[in-house]
This record gives structure tokens, sequence and C-alpha cells, in this order.
């Protein structure tokens, strides 16, 4: 991109006396000025739609036409428009994590943004849950406890035989004492045995700590 240099100083001429002949212009002279002139005119921009080429360098301060969010042509984007789409990504309400420390704020320039969910992990609304409820403990209480168990014996039977004509002595007698002396007869004794266990204290009373794998970063909820 050519600026115009002017090759003649034709005001200098005027200034030359009569019969000099510097003072006379020269066709070759005009000729050159306007050969220059075109030369600057054609590598300069159109005002109107211009087309750059290279590296075009605009001042500090520049002032553009802030387009229509969602315009994804090849237009120029303004800050307005940048700042205007990046919070409309971020509105009020949304829920920022990183992994540095710094307010929201500070990065994209707008919103007031508070630390949100301080030592509690996040879940979808819903499934008997509402958005902003907050519960469970990060420890669980595990209680001493007794377990008791009874048994109880199906039942069994002892049957006791008595013979008369063996005499009524020794262990004989016990046969017939049993069947009141009858010969031939015998003894029928049931009996149910209830067993009752008794399970020492299993546990202790004690917090234990009852938390899911995590990452711990740092959180911030849009506010206004």
């Amino acid at each position: 991109m050519s600026n115009y240099t002017k090759s003649t100083n034709f005001a200098t001429k005027d200034a030359l006396t009569s019969g000099n002949p510097l003072k006379i212009v020269k066709g070759t002279e005009i000729n050159t000025e306007f050969d220059n002139i075109q030369t600057a005119v054609a590598t300069k921009a159109d005002l109107a739609s211009p087309t750059f080429t290279g590296t075009p360098t605009l001042p500090t301060g520049t002032i553009g036409v802030t387009q229509t969010f969602g315009n994804s042509s090849t237009l120029l984007a303004t800050t307005a428009f940048v700042q205007a789409a990046v919070q409309i990504l971020y509105p009020i309400g949304v829920i920022y994590s990183s992994t540095v420390s710094t307010n929201p704020n500070t990065l994209f320039g707008f919103g007031t943004w508070t630390a949100f969910g301080a030592g509690r992990v996040m879940i979808g609304d819903g499934g008997g849950f509402s958005a902003g409820a907050t519960g469970g403990s990060a420890d669980a209480i595990l209680k001493s406890h007794t377990h008791t168990a009874t048994s109880t014996d199906s039942g069994h039977t002892h049957v006791m035989s008595a013979n008369s004509a063996r005499p009524v002595t020794g262990t004989s007698a016990l046969y017939a004492a049993l069947d009141g002396g009858v010969a031939g007869s015998s003894s029928t004794q049931s009996s149910n045995a209830v067993i009752t266990t008794t399970i020492s204290t299993e546990g202790v009373s004690a917090t234990n700590a009852n938390l899911q794998p995590y990452i711990v970063v740092y959180l911030w909820q849009r506010t206004a």
C-alpha cells in the first residue's frame, strides 16, 4: 500500500525568472505525477466494503459495529459481541468449576460469583431429589449390637421294652417299673429340647468414613 509522493514542486517554478528553462512545466513531469497518484490510489482500500490483504493492523481504540448474537459469518466481532456471547454461555445460576481458585469475575470480567457446594458432591435433579436440596453425611455412625438366636429341637422319642419272663432283678427291674409290671409291654417317652443361643456383641459405636472416590475442585455459582 503506497502513499502518494510528489515528484515535482511546481510552486518553486513560479519563483524562477522568465527565460529560465526550469520554469517551464514539462509534460514528463505532469505524467510522472499522474503515475504516482494512480499507483497510490490503486493500492488503497476502498471506504465501502474494502478487502484487505497481508496483515492489516487496526489502531487501539478502533470502533466497530457489534453484530447480532449468533452470527456465524466472517464479519469482525467486537469486544461487546464477545462479552455478550460469553455471558449467554454463563447465565445467572450456572455452576463453574476449576482447579484454580480465581474468581470467575476476574477471568470473564462480568457477574457476581460466590463459592458453591463446599464439601459436597452434586447429583442430578429428580428421582426424589430437588435442585438446591442438601443431605447426606461424610461420616456414618456404626453402633454396637447383639444378636440373639433361639433354636427349637423338633423332638425325639425314647422306646423302652420290658420282658416279664426275666426276673425282676437288676436291670430287668427297671423295665418292669417302667412298664407297670406288665409282661411284653413297651413304654414310649417324647420330649422337646429348647436351645437358646446368645451371640456376643459385635462392633463398637464410632464414626466411619463413607465417601465415594472423589477429586476436589473449586465450584462457583453466578448469582448476579
